[in-house]
């Protein structure tokens, strides 16, 4: 599921790749994502800009946020975190910072304050997170993703600064300083916004999509196995 950047309202919508919708292979000894997996709205990856630390351009999305809490959120859902630190992946030669959270209602979260107590209360997360990110696209045929910085996940603080920059680029973006190259702002909440549009005219967007109908079948992929 992705945000949908050049529909207006950015929906959630099923990714498609060629024709086909896309997914997320399991990759041994994962099922899926480890992780809630979202993104930070008022963020934006600037791709015409070169970041210093990672020597590559931004992917041209909003910042993603691995949530590392004990709950399974559900999808669409709206939480507010603490970030704790950040690893920065380079997809197909493109800067994709995934930012490291905890729920702020999550019992430990007074206790993880920093990107140091993410092993010590979720030890061997960290390692496994850049495991994921560096093999989840090979069962798809793509190669090894790389990782600036080595792999190592940086401290909240150098996260937090991370997050000012693309909220930046956001505002860069929303008050058309920056070519937005089809990408839809319209809002329903920047007072004073050129791409602002009232609730009505929003909720009327909303009204015009499809309802919401029973999933669509998948393949099995794979061979089952007895064990005696």
């Amino acid at each position: 599921m992705e945000i949908t950047m050049k529909e207006i309202l950015n929906p959630i919508k099923q990714d498609i790749k060629k024709g086909k919708p896309r997914f997320v292979s399991n990759c041994f000894p994962h099922h899926g994502y480890i992780w809630n997996y979202g993104a930070l709205p008022q963020t934006w990856e600037n791709p015409e800009h070169l970041d210093d630390g990672t020597g590559c351009k931004g992917d041209n999305d909003p910042i993603d946020v691995i949530e590392i809490g004990y709950r399974v959120a559900k999808r669409g859902e709206i939480l507010q975190v603490k970030i704790l630190g950040t690893i920065a992946l380079i997809d197909e030669g493109e800067t994709d910072w995934k930012l490291i959270a905890l729920d702020v209602n999550d019992p430990l979260v007074d206790q993880v304050n920093d990107i140091s107590d993410v092993e010590k209360h979720f030890p061997g997360l960290l390692k496994a997170s850049v495991e994921w990110f560096k093999i989840y696209k090979i069962p798809d045929g793509k190669p090894e993703n790389q990782f600036a910085f080595n792999g190592e996940a940086k401290p909240a603080a150098f996260a937090h600064k991370i997050v000012d920059e693309v909220h930046k680029f956001w505002k860069q973006l929303v008050s058309k300083e920056v070519d937005a190259k089809g990408i839809s702002c319209v809002n329903t909440t920047l007072e004073g916004n050129s791409f602002k549009v009232g609730v009505n005219e929003a909720q009327e967007v909303i009204n015009k999509t499809p309802e919401h109908g029973p999933a669509q079948g998948t393949d099995p992929i794979g061979c089952v196995c007895s064990l005696i």
